[in-house]
């Protein structure tokens, strides 16, 4: 072996064994501090600002941020380890974490320099809080459609609209709101007219409707966010006018893995609670575990899981090497372990029984908060659209 392949080897075996330790401090922050009361909080219907500002005093506030603002400084490979970790405590919290990244990473790679020094300390250490605004009440999958404007008045620009199914919204100091900007002119309609702005949380005109009465993800809000005139120096724009759908798109991208990965997590946590239950459970006399039909049942479950996995690390990977490929493979990992994981999750809770269907037993919990998932980030049908599209050469 050469001297350059033995040195790549010892760097791979470095990565390798900073990675389990990553992994590790994050679990053992997953289970002391999320799962023992993840029922508790999802009964509630708690938001845990506090926690939250622990996980960003351990750098998950800022994961794949750059280090000279607070960040972390870590690969998307990294990042989708730890969601899944975090998911295995409270898959709402996770996914809330994901979603603050990614805002957190939009200003980073976006902002400028006195943005970025600006913002992201506070947001990396999650002393602030952030939320996405592209949604709207009549602009889901469609993002082009966003109908919130923002119209230049001298060194500012004034933001009217609504944004709809905001996670965080209310308790976030930080929000980067998409608008339409190209007015009526025909060359900056749909995608060309959107622009993207870093609005505080304080800003005059800006406030939230009622929290969502919702399915899951009870541990977060979930409300509107009214903007009525709300003036934002164009200091504050966060690129060039018409730059903001692709920022958005590519945003997605991060945020598509995040969500992915918080699905396996809430998956696997769920099939090993049904392991241990059919190990220990017994009908007519014999386990549950010596039935081949639960055996079959358990095999299929850990291949969907494995086989998700699989495909968000290969997607993370491409993001990480800015492969041109990677929005397809980010999409094509966000339909697959997003199905799978709610997939899993539903086989657990029959697994269980009626068990299952009791609270107490926190089965029903992932099985509401995954359901979400092959919803937001692009609905799992755009995925597809995405997918197919790029399989047969379609713009």
């Amino acid at each position: 072996m050469s001297a350059t392949s033995t040195a790549g080897t010892m760097a791979a075996q470095a990565t390798a064994e900073e990675r389990a330790a990553l992994v590790e401090a994050v679990r053992d922050f997953a289970e002391a501090r999320l799962a023992p009361v993840a029922n508790q909080r999802d009964a509630d219907k708690e938001f845990p600002v506090e926690t939250l500002r622990e996980a960003g005093s351990l750098g998950l506030g800022a994961i794949v941020v750059g280090e000279d603002v607070g960040g972390s400084g870590l690969t998307r490979a990294d990042s989708v380890a730890i969601y899944e970790e975090l998911a295995r405590g409270d898959v709402a919290v996770a996914a809330y974490l994901s979603i603050h990244n990614m805002v957190a990473w939009m200003i980073d790679e976006f902002g400028t320099d006195e943005q970025r020094q600006r913002w992201l300390p506070r947001l990396c250490s999650m002393d602030d809080l952030a939320s996405y605004c592209l949604t709207e009440p009549g602009a889901g999958s469609d993002a082009a459609a966003v109908a919130t404007t923002a119209a230049r008045d001298g060194d500012d620009y004034v933001l009217t609209g609504t944004k709809q199914f905001i996670s965080g919204a209310g308790s976030s100091a930080v929000y980067v709101v998409m608008a339409r900007t190209g007015g009526s002119d025909p060359d900056r309609q749909g995608s060309r007219g959107m622009t993207a702005f870093i609005v505080p949380g304080d800003a005059s005109g800006l406030s939230f409707g009622p929290d969502e009465h919702k399915m899951g993800w009870n541990a977060q809000p979930t409300r509107q966010v009214i903007l009525d005139g709300v003036r934002v120096p164009a200091a504050d724009r966060l690129g060039e006018e018409g730059d903001g759908f692709g920022i958005a798109m590519r945003g997605l991208n991060g945020g598509r893995l995040g969500i992915a990965a918080c699905s396996i997590g809430g998956a696997q946590w769920a099939l090993e609670r049904s392991i241990a239950y059919v190990k220990d459970r017994a009908t007519f006399g014999q386990p549950l575990a010596s039935r081949q039909h639960v055996q079959f049942q358990i095999a299929d479950m850990e291949t969907e899981l494995q086989a998700a996995r699989a495909l968000v690390e290969r997607a993370a990977a491409k993001l990480d090497a800015k492969d041109p490929d990677a929005q397809v493979a980010c999409a094509m990992a966000k339909r697959f372990a997003t199905d799978a994981g709610f997939r899993v999750a539903d086989e657990a809770l029959q697994l269980h029984g009626g068990y299952g269907y009791l609270h107490e037993y926190g089965i029903e919990r992932v099985v509401r908060d995954l359901r979400v998932h092959r919803i937001l980030e692009g609905t799992n049908e755009m995925m597809r659209m995405i997918v197919g599209r790029a399989m047969l050469g379609a713009r």
